[in-house]
């Protein structure tokens, strides 16, 4: 089962026209047209294919496309590097298939397995939070201060996904006073996940959950953006402490290449990095009926008030 993404490459091939205009490339302006942005005959002109190739590749009936012909492509329709690499893994179907067929595509939270080394290593950062994503953007593994920012030890297991919290979770708004620009982080990595594995249930089941879900999702997983996430930073409202403004860095896990460690840096003798240190005092004292286990916060991102 493929997941109901579209017609993937034509998908992103049109986005991608629709937001370059004629003038911008040095080209005639014919009138008014059916569409906006570039005609499909002036991509192939400009990239040195014929029309009728072009169209076929835009309609997903093109084979063994050549680097070079997605390379000129990429360079009329000014695609970034994520962008072209995006490009290459849509518009070869039968390798990436093969790709997500030998690295589990369909496996859900519980089989996603972060190796015991990379949890021990979560629990000796114990100065800022962090946190493994998986596929989906399910959160596999975090630290003590990770679970103080963000309350993942309360969640269910299905809801431990960036996502659901952020389209699905009705106090999302509340917890990130940049919701707009996180909205669309997210929905762009998750196009990059979707892009590589085509076949993937939990992931056409999750987009079809958040497309009914929110109204937003549905725009701009219509858009067709895609992004890495690499770097970056995140302002969240903390239910305790207040606001947080955190840089973070994510990195590819050696040996898991579904796997990313991200970890939030803020900046040392901010306001953050002091009321971090007071989360990470809380989130290591037990209460004081002692129900709670050290190391371990109760609060639920639902509790926000």
């Amino acid at each position: 089962m493929d997941i109901p993404l579209g017609r993937e490459l034509g998908d992103f091939l049109r986005s991608r026209r629709a937001r370059i205009q004629p003038e911008e490339l040095g080209l005639p302006d014919h009138g008014r047209r059916r569409v906006p942005g570039l005609r499909r005959e002036e991509v192939a002109h400009l990239a040195g294919v014929s029309v009728d190739y072009y169209i076929r590749l835009e309609q997903g009936r093109g084979s063994s496309v050549s680097d070079a012909v997605l390379d000129a492509i990429g360079r009329v329709l000014r695609l970034d590097d994520t962008e072209q690499e995006y490009l290459r893994t849509v518009a070869r179907p039968a390798s990436r298939r093969t790709s997500a067929s030998r690295r589990t595509s369909t496996a859900g939270p519980a089989s996603q397995k972060v190796r015991p080394g990379l949890q021990l290593l979560l629990d000796t950062i114990d100065k800022v939070p962090a946190f493994i994503l998986g596929r989906r953007m399910d959160v596999l593994a975090w630290n003590d201060l990770g679970d103080a920012v963000v309350g993942f030890s309360q969640m269910a297991p299905k809801d431990r996904n960036m996502p659901r919290q952020v389209f699905l979770n009705p106090r999302a708004h509340e917890l990130y006073p940049d919701w707009p620009a996180v909205a669309a982080e997210t929905v762009a990595h998750l196009r990059l996940d979707a892009g590589s594995h085509p076949q993937d249930e939990q992931l056409a089941m999750l987009v079809g959950e958040l497309s009914l879900g929110n109204e937003e999702f549905r725009r701009l997983w219509a858009d067709h953006q895609v992004k890495e996430k690499t770097y970056g930073a995140k302002r969240m409202m903390h239910p305790v402490v207040g606001e947080l403004t955190m840089p973070y860095e994510t990195l590819t896990v050696s040996g898991e290449p579904d796997q990313m460690l991200v970890v939030y840096t803020p900046h040392p003798g901010t306001q953050t990095e002091e009321r971090l240190r007071l989360l990470a005092s809380w989130a290591a004292t037990p209460s004081d009926g002692g129900d709670r286990p050290a190391g371990r916060v109760t609060t639920d991102l639902s509790d926000m008030a």
